[in-house]
């Protein structure tokens, strides 16, 4: 397969674990005979920087003419903290979500055995957790129209939904659920929001196509509260915008690491794969960011493309990492691993995994994984 890929990577740590999820790729197409390009451009800070735009037309345009989108992060202080910032990275996210259509964003999350003791929460209530979110994106509170009143004591923001973007996003839903436990929650506010009412009706008629899929519906004040007392009971979870990216971020506790946490951005045509985490600027340099999240991201574009069998064995190896605790600091305080030195592994248990012995003092030296 030739696909090309347009890598946007970003500020803070993004430039950093990107490279790792580059090699990755690179690694399967030599493994797999396939052939991917790869092409970069600025998005963010760094854009704003050098072009004051934070999503700059020649950026755009080659996302457009791209086959996929490998995202690494935005983000920067010196506009986070300053609330009068007429322009800000995360407006070319948004943009960019806009502008390739990206309606739907799936957020798998997954409890690891080896991980259990990392996560705040208690061994027994995360275990076996397994969850897919899928969040409608491009729509709702965070795409409505806005206002401010004159002297900035009163604002809006509207909260609108169609039938059809609700549509386009549950059918990607409903049949996530037929591959997995066939088990789907729509989390809304139904007792409250008029938009949440509709995306209940508009549900439940289309759970008539999917009668192997058993659909369920939680309050999203009590889909928050589920999520810390029973989150293995989820299996799919489907959702609008603004609360969908609630529920996700909360769920990223239960892993142990929000470094551990991919996504995927799809829509009819596009498609756009990043770490759910943000640019984390304080570790920017430090060889400490926690590249799993972009290289699951990666196995994620795999997937899109029907490369079942190459994004698994990006997964296995990944998770043969994890179970040889070869981790980032977030992980392994006293591993002594650098962003590199788990991607390396990564890597090299994906061109070797029949013949592969680890000798781990080897990989905290730098030294080949490989003897």
């Amino acid at each position: 397969m030739n696909l090309h890929i347009a890598v946007l990577s970003g500020d803070g740590i993004g430039p950093e674990v990107t490279a790792q999820s580059i090699n990755i790729l690179t690694a399967i197409a030599d493994k797999y005979q396939h052939n991917f390009t790869f092409e970069n451009a600025l998005v963010g800070a760094t854009a704003i920087d050098a072009t004051g735009n934070p999503l700059p037309q020649k950026t755009l345009d080659l996302c457009l003419d791209a086959d996929a989108v490998l995202f690494g992060a935005i983000g920067d202080p010196k506009y986070d903290n300053n609330p009068d910032a007429k322009v800000r990275p995360e407006q070319g996210l948004l943009a960019l979500r806009k502008a390739l259509g990206l309606f739907a964003n799936i957020r798998p999350v997954k409890a690891y055995d080896t991980l259990l003791d990392k996560s705040p929460l208690k061994k027994h209530i995360i275990q076996n957790t397994d969850i897919a979110i899928y969040r409608e994106l491009t729509g709702g509170i965070y795409f409505g129209e806005k206002t401010l009143n004159e002297d900035g004591t009163a604002a809006s923001d509207l909260c609108s939904y169609s039938k059809e973007e609700i549509e386009r996003i549950a059918h990607f839903a409903f049949k996530a659920a037929q591959t997995r436990s066939q088990k789907l929650t729509l989390v809304d506010k139904a007792n409250v929001l008029e938009t949440s009412r509709l995306w209940r009706k508009v549900v439940t008629a289309m759970a008539l196509q999917y009668p192997d899929v058993i659909l369920d519906f939680l309050f999203v004040d009590n889909a928050a509260m589920q999520m810390v007392l029973n989150p293995s009971q989820f299996d799919v979870i489907l959702t609008e915008n603004m609360f969908g990216d609630i529920i996700s971020d909360e769920a990223s506790v239960i892993g142990g690491s929000i470094g551990l946490l991919a996504s995927a951005s799809v829509g009819e045509k596009y498609a756009l794969f990043e770490p759910i985490h943000g640019s984390y600027p304080q570790a920017t340099g430090k060889g400490i960011a926690n590249p799993i999240a972009s290289i699951l991201s990666a196995a994620m574009l795999l997937d899109h493309f029907g490369l079942a069998e190459e994004a698994e064995t990006v997964r296995k190896a990944v998770e043969r990492a994890i179970d040889l605790e070869i981790c980032t600091p977030d992980l392994n305080a006293n591993g002594g691993y650098s962003t590199q030195n788990v991607g390396t592994f990564i890597e090299e248990f994906i061109e070797n995994v029949d013949t592969l012995h680890i000798n781990s003092g080897n990989i905290r030296v730098g030294q080949s994984t490989i003897i």
